[in-house]
């Protein structure tokens, strides 16, 4: 090969050879080359050996091995090489890793070993793996044990154990208004079972593509005041699915992440292969340092949640929609543990920044301005407040039907049943039109925590339903929540990392709208006997210790990071709750309440027949 030519390729292979002239690489090379007969002109031994002079393997002493060893990217492994020590691999990140022009020559087909199978060597140990991972679940006391609680419909919120005959209060359930039960909702998903039939029969593409799949998606874009709406078959699926096709599909997008965000946003992020920043929970001033790295015009995408499941705080979201108008990022808010439960018709926290409002303008008609009209997108669940199974997004028609378009995990999955859909549209419905259920269930969870402070029992400060009990460690949580079952006939589950950070497992209890002063009262009895029996830590504790999770903290301190309004205690303030009280008073006098639908499944079956 011209020598001339070889040298060109090589510095084509490397720009750090590139920025050194042709005439000092010649020279470089021809100085000291270690091989045997070479004359000083640049043969194609020498090529050979230079080739090798910019790779970590090389042994030999040539001027240009000195000089490649000043290159930022192999130069390290150089040196290292040269102080004695076994050669390195080449670093990936070098350009010549990749390069062709100058390969060795192939070896004979004799030369060539067959692969076999013909070996001593062990196989791996799969099932010891297993174990191995299962054994540190134990050791650190975070293995989970899932109890068999079997819930009443007739007498909800008790259940029965696997013996029937034993009865137990449920304290934790996420059916955090009861709907799974209610006689709207289940005949609703009597009648579509009955007419449909139980399953989907495939995809959305293929048969399973229903009215009732398009009037449930209608209700929930109507509920949130968007364009369009799709549904999922969970919102981790629904959360995955959008949060990796979006960001994927944004040429050099940038996602934002609150540091208590769910794992399913966190793993639709992943997927996405998207560059992130994860910002400190609800910390505004983080949130712009990290926004104001990127020029406006870099795609970037703010992924938060409104109700928090664990600690029960509330995303700032006006003040972060704010922030991404001002930097040039889309938001992207999870609804889960809030939908069906604020705002008058149960559009979540975001329609609840608006209470008045959203009472006066029509069901479904854009609010400008509002902060549910600033959200981007809005992810929800069915399988919580509205007591059915499923997830969707909420967003403009344009971005819906990308998704639909794109996202594989709604391409490749059946379809929700049609009496699943009957049954979320009912529930929907209802919600929009009751405030029962809602008043009932903070009500009962102000009480709750005023019962719990004045016991001393350590509950997380937050403005939302979810009333945390702080413990500590894994094992007395679950120690905890073990006792309130076997003595007192009570249920409410440990929570443990990776859920929640290790040092701060608590017990997570709900109250519902189903809930009396009863059992309240016997609740509030027995977390007193657990944690005096098992020496848990109280409230006054804690404050010595400096406090955890806002527990024994500064309350001021503590604001910065439980969200909402600064200064309010709850996001359902009391003339609200006075307003959703005299308005039941007004529709029903008092008693429980069966709102007439505007359009039932029936009306939807009679309409198609």
């Amino acid at each position: 090969m011209d020598p001339t030519k070889a040298m060109s390729l090589l510095t084509k292979a490397c720009p750090y050879l590139a920025r050194t002239g042709m005439s000092a690489l010649q020279g470089l090379a021809a100085t000291g080359v270690n091989v045997p007969g070479a004359s000083r002109g640049l043969s194609t031994s020498a090529v050979d050996e230079a080739r090798c002079s910019v790779c970590p393997g090389h042994t030999g002493q040539s001027a240009l091995l000195a000089k490649a060893s000043q290159c930022p990217v192999v130069g390290p492994s150089i040196r290292i090489n040269d102080a004695g020590k076994t050669s390195q691999p080449l670093p990936a990140a070098c350009p010549y890793a990749s390069c062709n022009s100058i390969k060795p020559e192939p070896k004979a087909a004799s030369e060539v070993q067959p692969v076999t199978h013909k070996t001593n060597e062990a196989v791996f140990d799969y099932e010891g793996m297993y174990q191995e991972k299962l054994a540190k679940k134990h050791e650190d006391k975070s293995y989970r044990y899932f109890n068999n609680v079997n819930r009443l419909a007739a007498r909800f919120p008790q259940a029965h154990t696997a013996k029937a005959s034993n009865i137990v209060t449920v304290w934790c359930s996420n059916d955090y208004l009861g709907q799974s039960k209610n006689p709207v909702v289940v005949n609703a998903m009597k009648t579509a079972l009955d007419t449909y039939g139980a399953g989907a029969g495939g995809t959305r593409n293929i048969a399973g593509n229903s009215a009732l799949h398009l009037r449930l998606e209608a209700e929930l874009a109507t509920l949130h005041r968007k364009e369009a709406a799709l549904v999922f078959s969970s919102c981790f699926v629904a959360n995955d699915a959008t949060l990796s096709t979006l960001c994927s599909s944004l040429p050099g997008c940038v996602i934002f992440s609150d540091k208590m965000n769910h794992a399913s946003m966190i793993q639709g992020i992943r997927h996405s292969g998207a560059r992130k920043h994860v910002f400190d929970h609800n910390d505004l001033e983080h949130l712009e340092q990290q926004l104001a790295q990127y020029p406006r015009s870099t795609p970037k995408l703010i992924a938060f949640e409104s109700v928090y499941s664990m600690s029960g705080t509330v995303g700032r979201i006006p003040e972060i929609c704010a922030l991404a108008r001002k930097y040039g990022a889309i938001t992207f808010l999870d609804e889960v543990h809030a939908v069906g439960m604020y705002g008058p018709h149960g559009a979540g926290v975001a329609e609840h920044y608006d209470y008045e409002a959203s009472l006066r303008a029509p069901v479904g008609q854009r609010i400008s301005g509002s902060v549910l009209d600033q959200v981007d997108i809005i992810t929800g669940t069915l399988g919580k407040a509205f007591g059915i199974v499923g997830g969707y997004i909420a967003a403009s028609s344009s971005l819906v039907d990308m998704i639909r378009s794109y996202a594989p995990g709604f391409i490749f999955t059946t379809s929700l049943p049609p009496p699943i859909a009957a049954g979320a549209v009912a529930s929907i419905q209802y919600l929009s039109a009751s405030q029962r259920e809602r008043y009932l269930q903070q009500t009962h969870v102000r009480q709750l925590k005023d019962d719990l402070e004045s016991a001393g029992v350590p509950v997380v400060p937050n403005p939302s339903h979810i009333v945390p009990v702080l413990v500590g460690d894994a094992e007395s949580a679950k120690a905890a929540s073990d006792m309130l079952l076997a003595k007192h006939n009570i249920y409410v589950q440990s929570i443990n990392y990776p859920t929640v950070p290790v040092g701060e497992e608590r017990l997570r209890i709900t109250p519902g709208p189903g809930h009396d002063n009863y059992m309240r009262a016997r609740l509030v009895s027995a977390l007193d006997s657990v944690w005096s029996t098992l020496g848990l830590r109280r409230t006054v504790d804690w404050e010595r210790l400096g406090g955890r999770c806002g527990v024994g903290e500064d309350r001021a301190n503590s604001e910065l990071h439980v969200g909402w309004k600064r200064g309010v205690e709850n996001v359902w303030e009391d003339a609200q709750l006075k307003q959703a009280h005299d308005f039941e008073r007004a529709r029903k006098g008092g008693v429980p309440i069966t709102p007439a639908i505007p359009e039932t499944v029936q009306q939807i079956i009679s309409a198609m027949a």
